[in-house]
């Protein structure tokens, strides 16, 4: 039997190799968002197999198990839709897999197939396989698949960045503060996955300028991908739960339902907004989706007014439209329409701009004497400084302190 030696590169990635099996366990066992756990388990999986295969050539292990040989080849087209599909489930736990899913896998299938004949070969065969490989001979179907498996890792890439920033626009539909509902997590695994497809490419870049074999390109490749799983090990069980209310279709959840009522004193019950039923004869163009006629539109516009100016519900940091729908007695949908189609805001924007009105107020009124603006911010239901900062300057093109300033307060 040939010798075990690895270098520190190849006992990292044993190592990565090893995370990544225990890691993928742990992920099957947990029971929230158990899609996206499994699809994140699967991807665990498929990075131990290919730094398995880097420390099994490194070890110079094909003469002992030649039939291992080329088991890595088909990985890297699984990479990116794997990501993508962990990142489409992760952020509407709600969703679930279907058979158009399945077209994501087709290059990985269609890889194996193409590379079956090689897969059956006998291990000396294998071999000499090998041996025509580190001499420079490439098969053409080989070199077709290490072009194609780049541009795999790179449109997923841009899919998934585009995936995640379209939803963050869409949380904004629902959430008037994102920090509990941040895609972070996924941000970071995506720049992790893009920086390694963007080392792939610039290896292949210099390698074909230069027509020569970078020795060590494997190699590093196999450290980044041990990293990212390192990085995963550390960032992904810890995560918090990404997801959104289904606020299109569906009404208010029971437990939001249940928490608002906790939220109000009984003594003083949440005025709610009863929308009539149109006159019979009377015109009532209708919004396409939720029936919610021009009528119903004004007059939940002028409930949504009043509650936000007597009760102030922006007050709480973790207000949601399906919270505020409750209060209006009408759907997260209905009320969406009408902030964007009557006001033309997002939910987001609408409370965050009650709650820089009530930061300015106050600093107008001078308490920012007496007290941090910080404070007043977390006051107006703010829930940390980097949003309200950002929130406040977005609103005012000013900074808080700026604006304080300016007003000589």
């Amino acid at each position: 039997m040939a010798r075990l030696t690895l270098d520190w590169l190849h006992v990292i990635a044993l190592l990565g190799a090893i995370q990544g099996v225990f890691l993928a366990g742990a992920l099957v066992a947990k029971r929230s968002n158990r899609t996206a756990n499994r699809l994140l388990a699967a991807t665990m999986l498929a990075f131990s197999v290919y730094l398995a295969t880097s420390v099994y050539h490194a070890a110079g292990l094909e003469q002992v198990f030649p039939h291992f040989f080329g088991a890595a080849h088909p990985l890297p087209f699984l990479f990116g839709p794997l990501i993508y599909l962990y990142a489409v489930t992760a952020a509407d736990r709600g969703r679930r897999l279907t058979r158009r899913d399945a077209l994501h896998l087709v290059p990985f299938l269609v890889t194996v197939v193409v590379g079956l004949p090689i897969y059956m070969m006998s291990g000396a065969d294998k071999i000499a396989l090998l041996h025509q490989l580190q001499s420079g001979e490439v098969p053409l179907q080989i070199a077709i698949a290490g072009h194609l498996k780049l541009v795999s890792g790179v449109v997923y890439t841009l899919l998934t960045f585009g995936l995640l920033r379209h939803h963050r626009d869409q949380v904004k539909e629902s959430y008037s503060s994102l920090e509990r509902v941040n895609l972070r997590w996924l941000g970071w695994l995506v720049a992790g996955t893009a920086a390694i497809w963007l080392l792939a490419v610039g290896l292949q870049v210099v390698e074909s300028a230069r027509r020569v074999s970078l020795e060590r390109g494997e190699d590093l490749i196999s450290l980044a991908i041990a990293v990212l799983v390192y990085g995963i090990g550390y960032m992904g069980l810890r995560q918090p739960e990404i997801f959104r209310f289904e606020t299109a279709e569906h009404r208010v959840p029971p437990e939001l339902r249940r928490s608002a009522e906790l939220r109000v004193p009984p003594s003083e019950p949440a005025p709610s907004a009863e929308l009539p039923v149109p006159e019979p004869g009377a015109e009532a163009p209708r919004y396409e989706r939720s029936g919610l006629s021009d009528r119903e539109a004004k007059r939940l516009e002028d409930a949504l007014t009043a509650v936000m100016d007597k009760e102030r519900p922006w007050r709480d940091s973790d207000l949601t439209l399906a919270d505020l729908a409750e209060r209006l007695d009408t759907t997260p949908h209905k009320l969406s329409e009408v902030l964007n189609s009557q006001l033309g805001l997002t939910f987001y924007d609408f409370v965050n701009g009650y709650r820089v009105r009530e930061v300015q107020r106050r600093i107008k009124a001078g308490e920012a004497r007496s007290l941090k603006i910080l404070a007043l911010a977390l006051d107006a239901g703010f829930a940390s400084k980097s949003t309200f900062n950002d929130v406040f300057k977005r609103h005012t093109s000013q900074t808080p302190s700026g604006f304080r300033e300016a007003i000589g307060a």
